[in-house]
């Protein structure tokens, strides 16, 4: 009985001691503080409705913690947003709401057991403007990626079991990511001393032919960066996994002017473009050194500024191109002929644009043209018309309740978002559907 107690004794201090110990963990009141190396931090850039937005910041503990002991009160984050294009470069300065944290490996991946980082999710917003990666210039019309730099502060212990992590600041930027941008490469082509740069997607190798599906920028997306116009309004999630599997992997040619697909030879939007014949040959260039490009399923489509572009190209090369989808499209009805309304007729369209576009008036604009291809016969040529562009994903609200509204010439939402849609044939059909069914043959 004497052993049988000692053993119960010795059993019982022992968890007395465990308990002791991971109180004395769990509390941090006897917590020695271990050293760190300095600290850093990583962006991860997301590219939303309204453009691209910093969600994200990675930040390198500088040693292992268990996973559990970071929370969104951790730590604080304030950002500094600068646009060195301009002759005050301070754009503005706050703290970002930290809505999610949790220890992760270098990736950003939650950790299993412990990591040596820390993921800090962070709200953002159509209006969350400290989110954002880019500013638009209203002296240049353009958009520009901004400098960002971020202070994160420290403010709870991180409890380990060698002692307690505090006082950390990381303020040193050690890279990041641009989640879709980074999958795409870049390039330029020059045609009679006409420069035109690009970003291009190439889908996975498979031993057969894919469709090109060529981006026309709007107005803000110009200049020599060229993952400007894939970031500016989310011409990147053409490389979605989603949009990429209607078309069972497809091209992606996103050209960029250096200033607008709008000027013309005698002015601006007056029908012709300085930049045509620089774009057709780059299209067709590329085609060529892609041997695997269908040529007989390509399809074009832009936004605005690229949208009159997308007109010009199917009004000078109707052959060509096997579907268009002209967005938000600013070529004047009054500027197309009735011979060229014959021409087009027979080429696979879809025009898309919203009733509240105060920028490209539908009843000058698109409007009239369809009508008129339905008026000389068109087939296949639709329209979808929205009454405004709203927030779909639900995300995004009024204070009313109802769904956020955005510009009405922002229609390009609704086809980056694929929540394009029509009954064809007796059939409901999304945009990219009707896109992937199209070919010349």
């Amino acid at each position: 009985m004497l052993n049988g107690m000692k053993k119960h004794a010795k059993t019982a201090m022992l968890c007395t001691l465990a308990a002791g110990a991971t109180l004395s963990f769990s509390s941090g009141a006897s917590a020695k503080e271990v050293k760190t190396q300095p600290a850093s931090y990583q962006t991860v850039t997301e590219i939303e409705d309204w453009g691209p937005a910093i969600t994200k910041v990675i930040v390198d503990l500088g040693r292992p913690v268990p996973a559990g002991s970071v929370t969104a009160e951790t730590f604080k984050v304030h950002v500094e947003r600068r646009d060195s294009r301009l002759a005050n470069p301070f754009l503005e300065e706050g703290n970002r709401k930290v809505t999610n944290a949790f220890v992760a490996d270098k990736n950003g991946n939650p950790a299993v057991g412990t990591g040596k980082y820390a993921l800090l999710e962070m709200e953002i917003g159509p209006n969350v403007t400290l989110s954002s990666a880019m500013n638009f210039d209203m002296d240049t019309f353009l958009n520009d990626w901004v400098d960002s730099d971020y202070t994160i502060t420290q403010q709870k212990d991180i409890l380990t079991p060698a002692g307690k992590v505090s006082g950390l600041v990381a303020d040193t930027f050690a890279g990041g990511v641009r989640e879709l941008v980074d999958d795409f490469g870049t390039g330029e082509a020059t045609y009679d001393d006409v420069t035109l740069t690009y970003a291009d997607y190439a889908p996975a190798k498979d031993n057969k032919k894919n469709p090109l599906i060529i981006w026309l920028h709007g107005m803000g997306e110009g200049g020599t960066d060229p993952t400007i116009p894939i970031s500016g309004n989310k011409a990147a999630n053409f490389a979605s996994e989603e949009i990429q599997s209607y078309f069972d992997g497809a091209y992606v040619l996103a050209p960029q002017t250096p200033t607008f697909w709008m000027d013309g030879f005698t002015g601006f939007g007056d029908g012709t473009s300085k930049y045509q014949e620089a774009l057709m040959s780059l299209i067709k260039d590329y085609v060529a050194k892609n041997p695997d490009i269908d040529p007989e399923r390509i399809l074009l489509g832009g936004d605005s500024n690229g949208g009159y572009m997308t007109m010009l190209m199917i009004r000078d090369y109707p052959e060509y191109f096997a579907a268009a989808f002209p967005t938000c499209e600013a070529l004047a009805d009054g500027l197309i002929t009735d011979e060229e309304i014959q021409s087009i007729k027979d080429l696979p369209i879809w025009f898309i644009s919203a009733k509240t576009d105060t920028t490209v008036p539908v009843n000058q604009y698109v409007v009239p043209t369809y009508n008129r291809l339905i008026e000389a016969g068109a087939k296949d040529v639709h329209l979808s018309l929205f009454d405004k562009v709203i927030d779909t994903s639900g995300l995004y609200k009024k204070e009313d309740g109802t769904p956020y509204e955005y510009d009405g010439h922002w229609s390009w939402i609704y086809v980056y978002n694929n929540d394009v849609s029509k009954t064809i044939d007796g059939k409901p059909t999304t945009l990219m559907e009707w896109l992937a069914d199209q070919s010349l043959e």
